[in-house]
């Protein structure tokens, strides 16, 4: 070879299939990062890009991006999951004990219990907890954290979801998209001793007990153009209530303005009289969200913010204690509001139900009865 002569990259040729599960496993979560690296290598080898260009791009040694470009040459794509041995400890245990450690935590349940602990599938493995830990940290595996999810089964889903997510993403002109809805049973508790308070190398403290000093419900209305609330606080909460906080955002908003209100399939929103009063106030335009998809109300989001930052901490004497915090805290929200930007669009999260159901259907049906039931045959 003649010195000074750049030296060709070894080109590498992948079937449809092998380029596909190196997609894959670039992007899965559960990907270390090391082998989502050296798939980005390949995938770009595969490109047809250089070994000096790919090295700048990802940050790393062109010597790094030909060697990975040989050994999946000669090996097969499965060589970017080996971890390589050199100085210092070597591991203890095979690639088919790590995968079988994996897949009983994926696919077992210890006896008697819901989910593994580190220390739980230490024992039944046969290996050291530290082990189990590291695993599951590659893996992105979180026994010990689980997620509420329900599925609307509402026969218009399509077109509810259709007509609330085309308002976030493309509200109409000369109109105000507001999301509404109520808060019930906000409990003013009392806790029955003073926590101490927030200092250096300790956090604050509350007693797990308390006293219940009554009940509020909150009627909120999220502008979506700008974020700002408008609320107020009812004992209870029923068509009376919420016709009265109606007349309010007619009083709140100038009358050329159309309403767009997005709310929830709750009796109160369809009640007989509600409907008679929006007949006669035509700004007000009403959108449905599907039955069990409140996600789909904004509003929702800026209730968590008052749960988290003016409830759920804080200790109240009485009801009308609890009223003035509430307040307080839609006054502080509206000084400097954060509208919440929907950017979901129909087609994924349509993509993401169809996941779940796929998902679903795939349980057995005696995986869900209730313990002491059998199914009939």
């Amino acid at each position: 070879m003649i010195r000074g002569m750049p030296k060709t990259s070894l080109p590498v040729v992948l079937s449809p299939t092998d380029q596909a599960r190196l997609e894959q496993w670039e992007s899965a979560h559960a990907t270390p990062q090391q082998v989502a690296l050296r798939c980005r290598i390949i995938l770009a080898a595969v490109a047809g890009l250089e070994n000096r260009v790919i090295g700048e791009r990802l940050r790393i040694n062109r010597h790094t991006v030909e060697l990975w470009r040989r050994r999946v040459c000669e090996q097969g794509i499965e060589q970017v999951w080996e971890i390589a041995h050199g100085r210092g400890c070597k591991p203890r245990h095979d690639q088919a004990k790590r995968e079988a450690i994996i897949n009983a935590t994926l696919q077992t349940k210890p006896k008697g219990m819901t989910h593994w602990s580190c220390r739980l599938m230490a024992q039944a493995q046969g290996v050291s907890p530290s082990t189990v830990n590291r695993l599951w940290q590659m893996h992105n595996i979180k026994p010990h954290l689980s997620r509420t999810f329900k599925l609307s089964r509402d026969a218009q889903f399509l077109q509810k979801l259709t007509d609330v997510v085309g308002l976030y993403l493309n509200p109409p002109q000369k109109a105000l998209v507001l999301c509404v809805d109520e808060k019930s049973q906000i409990q003013a508790l009392d806790r029955t001793q003073p926590g101490l308070p927030l200092k250096k190398g300790r956090c604050g403290t509350m007693t797990h007990d308390y006293k219940r000093h009554g009940t509020t419900t909150l009627f909120a209305a999220l502008n979506v153009l700008d974020g700002k609330v408008i609320g107020q606080c009812q004992a209870r909460h029923r068509h009376q209530e919420w016709l009265k906080f109606l007349r309010r955002l007619d009083r709140e908003f100038p009358q050329p303005l159309t309403l767009h209100l997005i709310m929830d399939n709750y009796g109160t929103h369809k009640e007989p009289s509600v409907r008679a009063w929006l007949k006669k106030h035509r700004r007000f335009v009403c959108h449905f969200i599907p039955t069990s998809s409140s996600w789909l109300n904004l509003v929702e989001r800026w209730f968590k913010e008052l749960s988290d930052k003016a409830i759920r901490r804080a200790s109240f004497v009485s009801v009308a204690d609890l009223q003035e915090a509430i307040d307080e805290f839609m006054a502080a929200w509206n000084q400097n509001p954060t509208p919440f930007v929907w950017t979901a669009k129909v087609e994924d999260i349509i993509k993401k139900i169809e996941r779940a159901r796929a998902k679903l259907e795939q349980i057995k049906p005696g995986c869900t009865q209730p313990r002491g039931k059998k199914v009939a045959a």
